[in-house]
């Protein structure tokens, strides 16, 4: 009896006092891991956070001043004397909240650009905005107190690289410039903010991500911008309260970030605790590694929030034991059952198998009452995987629907503008070419009636001078044909806006007339090639404008020097007979990552000088017409653009 008593006695007690604790064990460890994957979560959503309010920062900083340089205000004051103009600069600089805004003149911008691409940016009329990192006699040229309030003493601090400074006087410093277009003030308008010692700034980062939300666990959190490793700006507190200006970071988080680059997403001791810390590196306008952003909350609640689990789960496992024992050596045979029953569940429901219950247990005691609990449990957890699975159809569905409107209604609005910047750019061109060939042919027509009342008078006697007037007879038909083809050119309606056979050759001889201008300004050498391409069907006008677009576009690339070769040839695309007419120059050609991008709509590599609707109106012309653009660099250099159309009358079908 008592052997069978103990063997029943290890064989019931084993289970529950080796198992039990050890899956017990494997619960809280695992529990614990993922407590720490979602603190490490938690401090790496705050950074982002951080890093969103910082960038915005920037980006309103730089909108800001550039917003200012083109304003009518601007231009204004920029037409005062220097006094009025400086005190302008200061009234909008405490407006805009800039520690300083500053004018750069054109003899300034050499040595300016020299040092800060930020001013080189600039000066090349594109602005620009970074953090950078300014010396105490950059902060001192520009303000005294600016450099009195970079002005930091170092305080030893545990576990930082030893130092033999004892103060940081150099500035961390937003700094934004942009192009000034005045015409009175041509330069550069530069502005910056001083992060040093900037407690707005840091404590509206903290406000932002550490906002009281309601939870169990209050988050104690912290924010902290840093020069390098020295905490310039910060809510960190030391013992006495203070801000804990002038310390810094520990030596291994400064090589994992500064050192190495990357993002610190763990546990370290920040001043005088541990925190749940995230540090991310700040690079400035060189790419260099300047200083850092940090956020993180203390450590300490959380780690009473574990103890406080485990105590909770390991004493809630002596209490069960002290409760089930005995009666679990009495009902050895209808405990064991439901437990095999609810582990075989378990297993199910972890392979995928939500359907898996226990179902009803005899036993009326803790262990039935656990296994209905947990039916309803799975009954619960059911439910809701079916509601959140059918709410994720429906935001699916709702999210193909308002992205398929959304593509249509872009596509829509894309066609509609490109037609009406085109019809206004070609409505201008056209009042402005007739009005200016109105005023062009009232003084030729006097020109060419005195020319004839001359003839008469002199009669014989203009024997002498007959080449002469003979020359300005002939330039007198040139103006005229000139203004023609203007006219043309800019108002096709008057000359026909249908499709006809049109001879490409003839075409091209006529554009290069109205852009003649362009090319004798520069040293352009133009080489015609006519190889006997066919008529194309096209309307002439539109075949113009295209034509004019691409040769102005390569004198353009070459910069007034180099070699136009245009050819015009019988060609075939996709077995279909044509003609070709290519444009190629002798400039720096596309950067090869571009060439799939240079006919959508707005693609310019002249900001400020072009719509960038040229080439996608271009494309979209001959494409009606049943043709196409292509575009290649070729391997002596330059661009070549041909232009390809089917041939006209019986070779069209």
């Amino acid at each position: 009896m008592r052997s069978v008593r103990l063997r029943l006695l290890i064989l019931a007690l084993t289970p529950l006092m080796v198992l039990m604790p050890l899956l017990l064990a494997l619960v809280v460890s695992r529990w614990s891991a993922s407590y720490d994957a979602l603190l490490i979560t938690n401090v790496e959503s705050d950074l982002r956070i951080a890093e969103q309010y910082l960038a915005r920062i920037l980006d309103t900083t730089g909108k800001d001043v550039e917003a200012l340089a083109n304003s009518v205000a601007f231009a204004r004051a920029a037409g005062s004397d220097d006094a009025g103009f400086a005190a302008y600069l200061e009234e909008r600089r405490a407006g805009m909240g800039l520690d300083f805004l500053r004018y750069l003149p054109p003899d300034q911008l050499h040595e300016a650009a020299a040092r800060w691409p930020v001013i080189a940016t600039a000066r090349q009329g594109q602005g620009a905005t970074h953090i950078d990192i300014f010396d105490n006699d950059d902060l001192a040229a520009i303000s005294p107190a600016l450099a009195e309030r970079a002005r930091l003493p170092l305080i030893e601090t545990r576990a930082a690289v030893p130092t033999d400074r004892t103060t940081e006087d150099r500035g961390m410093v937003i700094q934004t410039a942009t192009s000034s277009p005045a015409a009175d003030r041509p330069g550069v308008l530069a502005g910056g903010i001083l992060l040093n010692r900037n407690l707005d700034f840091i404590d509206t980062i903290n406000a932002l991500v550490y906002r009281e939300d309601g939870g169990k666990t209050p988050r104690h959190g912290t924010a902290t911008l840093f020069l390098e490793d020295v905490r310039i700006s910060t809510n960190v507190r030391l013992f006495q309260g203070a801000r804990a200006l002038g310390t810094r970071v520990s030596a291994t988080v400064r090589a994992a970030v500064l050192g190495e680059g990357r993002t610190w997403l763990d546990s370290a001791f920040v001043v005088n605790d541990w925190y749940i810390s995230a540090y991310i590196p700040l690079t400035d306008s060189f790419g260099q590694r300047v200083g850092m952003l940090y956020v993180g909350f203390l450590e300490a609640p959380f780690r009473a929030v574990r103890r406080s689990a485990y105590v909770l789960g390991y004493g809630s496992l002596a209490l069960v034991l002290a409760i089930t024992v005995p009666p679990f050596l009495r009902l050895a045979g209808g405990i064991f059952s439901p437990l095999e029953r609810m582990t075989r569940t378990m297993r199910r429901i972890e392979a995928g198998d939500l359907d898996a219950r226990i179902g009803t247990v005899s036993s009326r005691d803790e262990i039935g009452a656990v296994a209905a609990h947990l039916d309803e449990l799975l009954d619960q957890v059911q439910e809701r995987d079916r509601a959140l699975r059918a709410w994720a159809d429906e935001l699916n569905e709702r999210v193909v629907e308002r992205t398929a409107e959304l593509r249509e209604a872009n596509a829509k609005l894309e066609t509609t503008y490109q037609q009406l910047v085109m019809s206004e750019k070609l409505a201008s061109i056209g009042e402005i070419t007739a009005g200016v060939a109105h005023e062009i042919n009232n003084p030729v027509a006097v020109i060419q009636g005195n020319m004839d009342v001359i003839r008469e008078t002199l009669g014989d006697t203009a024997a002498p001078i007959m080449t002469e007037l003979d020359l300005v007879d002939r330039q007198i038909g040139r103006i005229n044909t000139i203004v023609g083809k203007r006219l043309q050119f800019a108002r096709p309606v008057e000359f026909g806006t249908f499709a006809e056979d049109v001879d490409i050759a003839g075409v091209l001889d006529d554009c290069l007339v109205l852009v003649n201008h362009v090319i004798a300004r520069g040293k352009i050498e133009v080489e015609i090639d006519h190889a006997g391409a066919p008529p194309v069907r096209v309307n002439p006008g539109e075949l113009q404008q295209v034509i004019i677009n691409l040769v102005v576009n390569a004198v353009q690339a070459m910069g007034g020097q180099g070699r136009l070769s245009i050819r015009t040839t019988a060609a075939l695309h996709d077995g279909q007979p044509g003609a070709a007419l290519s444009v190629a120059d002798t400039g720096p050609g596309i950067a090869p990552e571009r060439l799939n991008t240079v006919f959508d709509p707005f693609y310019t590599t002249k900001p400020g000088e072009g719509t960038g609707l040229g080439l996608s109106v271009s494309q979209t012309l001959m494409r009606q017409a049943g043709g196409l653009i292509t575009v290649r660099n070729r391997p002596e250099g330059g661009a070549e653009f041909t232009v390809w159309l089917p041939a006209g009358g019986d070779d069209d079908g």
